[in-house]
């Protein structure tokens, strides 16, 4: 196991796409990477060495988003031909367009119970979907421009969107309504999350910053000006004492919030980085790009750390309410110098696994149906009708 605060490393990159990376996604067993591209393609690739690559044709136009669904069972994927599609990740590739948005869908985010789906479009609207019917159960309407991502919160609860307007929005689920809106005047967020407790929200800035904000107070508690071009996606490490970062500027950069400040700027990409996530568990990261690559890291930092916050909420009892971060992070927006505190790491594509450059890709056509996730779901609930009884 590494130790506490080691750099990262690139061991791997995929070659398979022929436009710019959008979105990149882990599945929660970790075995597999989904990733979503200008070319029109969702592909799927097997992380084990000298593994076949899946390429999913269905999308007419750019894929712009892509999710895995937290039971594994389901893939999410948004589009600039103004739908979304619902697909079973196997050799058949059936999927179910989601048509409802009058525009280019920016993202998608399940509900942590698989059960809904959020998306985001330039129709500045934002729609929430029944898995099981494939249905829209209601839309949110209060932005003004282009609506760039929704996310539910770790619980369900609450979603967030954020949108060129130049606000980031809070909604409660159940009532339909919006709690929270904080206006930013010097720029619009491209991508906004929750930290893993649902406390705090990340927003990756047209302003080149990124903000932590509370919601629970709607206190802004840091502000990381460490790029030099808009940051396009953050992601938090599973402990939440980290947030990575992806910036037009073409550098990945890791962030310590529980110390305030920049551990590592990361090169690799040529161009604008333009998504990146964690691994479920926190061991390894993914980034794609312009450039049409997808790059995955081992994380080395924070492993000991994050043991430590599983072992902790193991002992938890679950109504507990989770610790107000203005007692962890800095009360107020922190500076950085990025010479002095960041650590560069330019791997220059010296990543340990030379077996795995080219994957052999295969092309999967969709075979469109509705009945595909109907059929799953029934089954899914009988299942669990069985267990219950």
């Amino acid at each position: 196991m590494a130790s506490v605060l080691e750099d990262p490393i690139l061991i791997r990159y995929f070659k398979g796409h022929k436009d710019a990376v959008t979105c990149v996604a882990f599945s929660p067993n970790t075995k597999v990477l989904a990733t979503s591209s200008l070319d029109k393609f969702l592909m799927i690739w097997n992380l084990r060495p000298n593994s076949k690559a899946f390429r999913f044709v269905g999308h007419t136009e750019g894929v712009t988003g892509v999710e895995f669904s937290p039971d594994g069972q389901l893939v999410a994927s948004a589009s600039q031909d103004r739908t979304a599609r619902l697909w079973i990740p196997c050799i058949h590739g059936e999927s179910t367009p989601l048509k409802g948005h009058t525009a280019s869908v920016r993202s998608v985010n399940f509900s942590h119970d698989s059960q809904f789906l959020v998306t985001a479009s330039n129709d500045r609207l934002v729609k929430v979907w029944s898995v099981y019917s494939q249905s829209v159960l209601f839309t949110l309407y209060q932005h003004t421009h282009w609506v760039r991502c929704a996310k539910y919160s770790p619980d369900g609860r609450l979603i967030v969107s954020c949108s060129e307007d130049k606000t980031v929005k809070v909604w409660d689920v159940r009532n339909r309504i919006c709690v929270h809106s904080i206006m930013d005047r010097d720029g619009f967020a491209n991508y906004v999350d929750f930290n893993p407790d649902g406390t705090c929200l990340a927003c990756a800035g047209s302003d080149h910053t990124v903000k932590i904000w509370d919601i629970r107070t709607n206190k802004l508690l840091q502000n990381h000006q460490v790029h030099r071009a808009a940051v396009n996606y953050t992601a938090f490490h599973p402990s939440g004492n980290n947030l990575i970062t992806a910036s037009t500027d073409g550098t990945v950069k890791i962030i310590d919030l529980l110390g305030g400040r920049l551990l590592y700027t990361l090169h690799g990409h040529e161009g604008p980085v333009l998504s990146v996530t964690f691994a479920k568990g926190g061991e390894t990261f993914a980034s794609g790009g312009i450039d049409a690559q997808v790059l995955l890291w081992k994380t080395n930092f924070d492993v000991f750390e994050y043991k430590k916050v599983l072992k902790k909420h193991m002992r938890r009892i679950h109504i507990d309410e989770p610790p107000h971060l203005l007692d962890i992070y800095p009360r107020s927006p922190h500076h950085h110098d990025v010479k002095r505190q960041s650590v560069e790491i330019n791997p220059s594509y010296d990543v340990t696994d030379m077996r795995t450059f080219d994957p052999t890709v295969i092309d999967i056509n969709s075979s469109s149906t509705s009945q595909v996730v109907l059929q799953y779901m029934l089954l899914q609930q009988l299942a669990m009708a069985l267990l219950n009884h």
